[in-house]
């Protein structure tokens, strides 16, 4: 064999298994190409190399999973802004979106998973003077439960994916998958029970609530510990749900003067229940709160709002989580902090 023919078949060998730098190539082709392939192949198969191809494709090939956690709807050009720059600027899109293959359907080769997104702007950028830019997939074959997960994982860190989109999809995905089991659901997520059932009690937010919110995409799990306790009892509820489609009325109107962010309505809705009511749900005070955790306590406002979290104390100190954007007031902080000062650092 030519040394021009070798050379093209160590080249076609390195595509397949990476050169390992100052190794020695094989003297033989058994041995340095199809023993090579072969090691590469057995390391697939075993799982322990995870070969998982990628395309450019035109996005209107690919379709949105029917139980994708983005509203897909709800993109915008302001919402996408940022990864729309990041594309022109880089000339192309650089992670991937996850998808499977669809089969028998002659409009669409692929289901998104995870990129909806990602879809979305690419979508509009060859719609806007950009035609020349395609949509980057991984292919990867998932059952409905593997793609609920990895489509969690992916998007947890993300800061704009919001609250609200997440807990609605763990609502679903709670009887889809786990069988209702919050528990089974926490393990396979590999997250506190804690942590999965207030991602569901914002989920379980009476639509009325959610609507009165200017953008409800701002609600948080944080809000929870305030809006949960005024829609226990039946009174509570039919006073806070009146001035819920009070709010979203006047807003419709457009009508002036109503809250502008989700901490002011939050204080407008909590406001609705009076101060008997607020007095009845009181917590305890902030020498004995309420634990959400085996070493970590919550302090809250009389009104039920979180204020901060005492995550610690050892010898040195005592570690605070404070809950500035939660919907409490300065002074229910400031007061709570004297409180806790009090408490561990007494004149």
């Amino acid at each position: 064999m030519s040394s021009k023919n070798k050379s093209f078949l160590g080249d076609l060998a390195s595509s397949v298994e990476p050169s390992a730098e100052g190794q020695e190539r094989g003297p033989r082709l058994g041995v340095g190409v199809l023993g090579g392939r072969n090691n590469r192949l057995a390391e697939l198969a075993s799982g322990a190399v995870v070969n998982n191809p990628q395309e450019l494709v035109d996005p209107a090939r690919c379709r949105i999973w029917e139980r994708h956690n983005r509203d897909y709807g709800a993109l915008s050009r302001e919402r996408c802004d940022d990864l729309i720059e990041s594309i022109l600027a880089q000339g192309k899109q650089e992670v991937p979106a996850i998808v499977r293959r669809i089969h028998d359907e002659p409009d669409y080769d692929f289901e998104i998973i995870c990129g909806a997104r990602r879809h979305w702007s690419v979508s509009w950028l060859r719609a806007n003077n950009h035609p020349e830019v395609r949509y980057l997939v991984e292919v990867r074959d998932l059952t409905d439960e593997q793609a609920f997960r990895i489509s969690d994982l992916e998007n947890r860190a993300r800061e704009d994916l919001s609250d609200l989109e997440r807990a609605r999809d763990y609502l679903k995905a709670l009887d889809l998958y786990y069988g209702g089991s919050q528990k089974e659901m926490a393990r396979r997520l590999n997250q506190s029970e804690a942590w999965v059932s207030r991602y569901l009690d914002l989920a379980r937010l009476p639509e009325a609530v959610v609507a009165a919110f200017p953008d409800p995409f701002e609600l948080k799990i944080s809000h929870i510990g305030s809006l949960k306790p005024v829609l226990k009892s039946d009174d509570d509820r039919s006073r806070v749900l009146a001035e819920a489609r009070r709010l979203f009325e006047e807003r419709a109107a457009g009508s002036e003067g109503l809250p502008a962010n989700a901490p002011e309505t939050i204080r407008a809705l909590i406001a609705v229940v009076g101060p008997a009511a607020a007095r009845k749900k009181e917590p305890k005070p902030a020498k004995a709160p309420k634990r959400t955790g085996s070493d970590s306590v919550v302090v809250h406002s009389p009104g039920g709002t979180a204020l901060l979290r005492v995550d610690g104390k050892d010898r040195r100190g005592v570690t605070l989580t404070l809950f500035h954007k939660g919907g409490g007031s300065r002074a229910e902080a400031e007061a709570a902090l004297r409180d806790l000062l009090d408490n561990h650092w007494p004149q």
